[in-house]
């Protein structure tokens, strides 16, 4: 690990516009500190501020960044009306994490990509115009949506995949104001070498995480991995899904562990929206879905996957 200096923030104002990397549970940022990925020369500590409540926000509900992933997940107003949120953080990590991450932390955490840690090969990610090594190389965990010859890593988290399905909004602080961002355009697709993460500028901060009145429906996270304890995801997928009168009226659908970030195609939910559930319509969704899907090699099996576990939950979702 390189020097740096460190200092904590009295107030939001005081973190806001600095140069200094923000740091709260370090759940991350610190294991890249440690392998030289990431290489700040100066932390700022946030945990002091104001920002650790769930609170009701006219209908909805706003999380503040700070909030423990634990805390959220165990929140009785998150359990009862948005339970696919704690699902999802539930089936993220090791308790351990969920105890120390945070709700803004978690949402900025980069690819576990292996070449994106290993300084000694190629990652357009860590060394712009490097190249990629994952492309030809092991590539059973990476991407098969959104991939480019830049990048084909993927975002590694669960808490944000049920965020999209739940139409939630990220509030954002910085030296000029607030600024509210939808959590599916929040992260970034890889495109050229040079593509960011996400879209926080320097000097930002995330501050909160709103979520609009509870969707109508069954809520569900199914999380597909290697192993049933701390591991990333194959596939994972969050949906909202509401019958009514034998056809399908509310559809809100999100994947993880297929992209750079959490997978949204409003295309999947307007084939389903109105139809009667049923196999045939489950898979004309999964083509939809899966149309311009690609595997490389090691992660071929991935499609496959796929439209089995979006067929697995959406039976589950509709059955009565």
């Amino acid at each position: 690990m390189r020097e740096f200096t460190y200092s904590r923030a009295a107030s939001l104002d005081q973190a806001l516009g600095t140069h200094a990397r923000p740091i709260a549970g370090a759940t991350n940022l610190v294991d890249l500190m440690k392998l030289e990925v990431e290489t700040p020369d100066a932390l700022i500590d946030i945990t002091r501020l104001d920002l650790s409540r769930i609170e009701r926000a006219g209908d909805g509900v706003r999380i503040g960044a700070l909030v423990p992933n634990a805390d959220c997940a165990a929140d009785p107003l998150i359990r009862r009306h948005w339970p696919v949120l704690s699902s999802a953080i539930l089936a993220g990590a090791s308790p351990q994490l969920r105890n120390k991450a945070t709700t803004g932390g978690n949402l900025c955490q980069r690819t576990r990509c292996g070449y994106f840690t290993d300084l000694s090969t190629c990652c357009n990610k860590r060394t712009p115009g490097s190249g990629c090594d994952a492309l030809k190389g092991v590539n059973h965990n990476h991407a098969i949506l959104g991939t480019s010859d830049a990048c084909i890593a993927t975002y590694p988290g669960d808490m944000a995949v049920a965020l999209a399905a739940l139409d939630a909004c990220v509030q954002i602080q910085g030296p000029d104001g607030m600024r509210q961002v939808p959590l599916r355009e929040f992260h970034r697709l890889p495109g050229t070498a040079e593509a960011p993460d996400n879209v926080l500028q320097p000097g930002e901060i995330i501050t909160a995480v709103t979520l609009p009145a509870p969707p109508p429906g069954r809520q569900i996270y199914r999380k597909v991995r290697e192993r049933s304890s701390y591991a990333f995801a194959l596939v994972s997928i969050a949906a909202v899904i509401k019958v009514e009168s034998g056809l399908i009226s509310h559809a809100r659908l999100a994947f993880g562990g297929l992209a750079h970030k959490p997978w949204h195609d409003p295309a999947v939910e307007a084939a389903l929206i109105g139809q009667p559930p049923g196999q045939a319509v489950f898979q004309r969704a999964a083509d939809i879905l899966l149309k311009d899907a690609r595997g490389f090699g090691g992660n071929n099996f991935k499609i496959p996957l796929t439209r089995r576990t979006l067929a697995a939950v959406l039976i589950e979702a509709t059955r009565d």
